[in-house]
């Protein structure tokens, strides 16, 4: 069983069944966690956003991409915290999500509420899609997403290396024909790895992980989320810049 998400790969689950015990993990339940999840990042988002000026960046970004890293490494280090760590994650991810959307916003208005809109419709489309059939993660599917996963991972950090040394890879961050495709193509994968993400949550709760990984399931839906949006938010200003 394979995903492009790291904080859900199939030990998480296997180990949680064998040392778990009492209440187990249900899909509602997860659902559950993850709209209070979203509520948190949603509910920070506008704090940082409501104490960033113009075009100027707020210390809240920099807070928040730095500790919800290191708290998003806690929880997968340490499944059974994730009823704490998942939700300081989220209010982490949204005091940068704010920040960084409010840079954007003074730029090209009203591309936070496009990107917005954009994930939440992309993850009730494809919510749909995979209760009712229409999308299945099939092992082939899986081993697709998870291979160009890494791919896009990989060019990131490459690209972040590189970034230290004042060099860049050419076209992937400009608003031409390649810069756009390429953003479509990681939007696309993001997306999918929702599907990814779908299936083991629901394999999880088939095979009784205990009642704490519903929180984590969520959290590992999270992530992905987050890493969609600002996919999604970077694409659309590439499009607004042209």
């Amino acid at each position: 069983m394979r995903t492009g998400n790291p904080a859900l790969k199939e030990s998480v689950f296997t180990d949680s069944v064998v040392r778990g015990a009492g209440n187990t993990m249900t899909i509602n339940g997860t659902v559950n966690r993850t709209g209070w999840l979203i509520l948190l990042v949603t509910g920070a988002a506008w704090f940082s956003w409501s104490r960033s000026a113009a075009g100027v960046p707020n210390p809240y970004i920099a807070i928040g991409a730095l500790g919800g890293f290191i708290v998003a490494l806690i929880t997968v280090f340490k499944k059974s915290a994730a009823p704490i760590t998942a939700p300081i994650y989220a209010v982490l991810e949204g005091l940068f999500l704010g920040g960084f959307s409010a840079l954007l916003e003074a730029r090209f208005p009203g591309i936070a509420a496009q990107a917005s809109f954009a994930t939440l419709g992309t993850l009730a489309g494809l919510l749909i899609a995979y209760r009712t059939g229409f999308i299945r993660a099939t092992e082939n599917f899986k081993l697709g997403v998870f291979a160009a996963t890494a791919g896009i991972a990989l060019l990131y950090l490459v690209s972040f290396v590189l970034g230290f040394f004042g060099k860049s890879i050419p076209f992937i961050h400009q608003g031409g024909a390649i810069g756009i495709g390429f953003s479509v193509f990681v939007v696309i994968i993001a997306a999918l790895n929702l599907v990814l993400d779908f299936d083991f949550i629901e394999k999880g709760a088939e095979m009784g992980a205990p009642k704490y990984m519903e929180w984590y399931g969520a959290f590992g839906l999270l992530v992905t989320l987050v890493w969609l949006y600002i996919e999604i938010i970077r694409l659309l200003a590439k499009l607004r810049s042209r």
